[in-house]
């Protein structure tokens, strides 16, 4: 392979279930975020540069809050997720402000991105295992006859918070750990001993197997999906903006599944035994903070991750 995997981070997200830019809201004493032990983990499994996908209007508060400082250990670069990148022939509807969902942001990376690359939420703790497979894996693999994708996937119980509700992608895969297929679930939470998921508000519930795979959105692609999200971004426009003007999304595991249906594309399932911890609610960041100090005392990290 000619060209070294690329991390890209997802930090356009507000955080509105949260309140404030959870980006940048430290989870230990020493000032650290939850996108510091991503990089961390990220430049000891090989990668050298990050592109971080943002707002244009949080540019300054990003840049002195966590840009400035990466700088001085990977390579930064910034793509914008702007609501108003849209296709020819389109335009935001009037009193819209939620972005367009995953998949948009990845394509603002279009003109940065040439090769190979690893994709992950701002606001996730993903784990050191999980960054060393998907860095081999971009690193050995490239395209041939088909898009050859991966993905960690997550047990479904090691990713779940007590504190409400969560989205992930389920996941069915196959003998070989490829995946057949991924359906975005917006709504998850634990009901008792068992987990379910709900499409109409609470109303009836359906429950998901103990053990299940999901989806972190931590994925691995060439730059081949850029062109893909790029060519069905229209239509998916054309077919949802009439029926959810103000909130419909374009999910990155959505476009993965369309390739997949099309016998486009393999993605091969890298599975972590790690707990995922992430502050999806102001309440989760207590837990957040324990987890992480409990890592730090089983010397799984230092107590300050950057020398100054």
């Amino acid at each position: 392979m000619s060209k070294k995997p690329v991390l890209v981070i997802m930090a356009a997200g507000m955080g509105s279930r949260y309140g404030g830019l959870k980006q940048i809201d430290p989870v230990d004493k020493e000032g650290h975020i939850i996108m510091d032990f991503s990089i961390y983990d990220a430049k000891q499994a090989g990668f050298e540069k990050v592109i971080f996908i943002i707002k244009k209007a949080n540019e300054k508060d990003f840049k002195e809050s966590i840009g400035d400082r990466m700088a001085k250990i990977m390579d930064v670069d910034y793509a914008f997720q702007e609501l108003t990148d849209l296709p020819e022939g389109f335009s935001v509807p009037e009193g819209r402000v939620k972005p367009f969902g995953t998949a948009h942001a990845i394509l603002s990376c279009r003109d940065k991105i040439d090769g190979p690359f690893a994709v992950i939420n701002a606001d996730d703790y993903y784990g050191p295992h999980a960054f060393k497979e998907i860095y081999n894996y971009l690193s050995t693999h490239e395209d041939d006859d088909k898009y050859r994708y991966t993905m960690v996937g997550y047990i479904l119980e090691n990713t779940l918070t007590e504190n409400g509700h969560v989205a992930r992608g389920v996941c069915t895969t196959d003998e070989n750990h490829q995946l057949v297929g991924i359906c975005e679930r917006t709504h998850i939470e634990k009901r008792g001993d068992v987990t379910a998921y709900t499409e109409d508000d609470g109303a009836t519930w359906t429950t998901i197997p103990a053990g299940s795979i999901v989806s972190m959105n931590m994925w691995g692609f060439t730059s081949s999906i850029l062109k893909e999200i790029g060519s069905r971004f229209p239509k998916f426009l054309e077919e949802n903006l009439p029926k959810n003007p103000m909130k419909c999304e374009f999910f990155l595991p959505s476009v993965v599944g369309e390739l997949l249906a099309e016998d486009k594309a393999t993605v091969e399932v890298l599975k972590s035994e790690d707990k995922w911890y992430g502050v999806t609610y102001k309440e989760d960041k207590p837990v957040v903070v324990a987890a992480i100090q409990k890592l730090k005392d089983e010397g799984r990290y230092p107590q300050k991750l950057w020398e100054e």
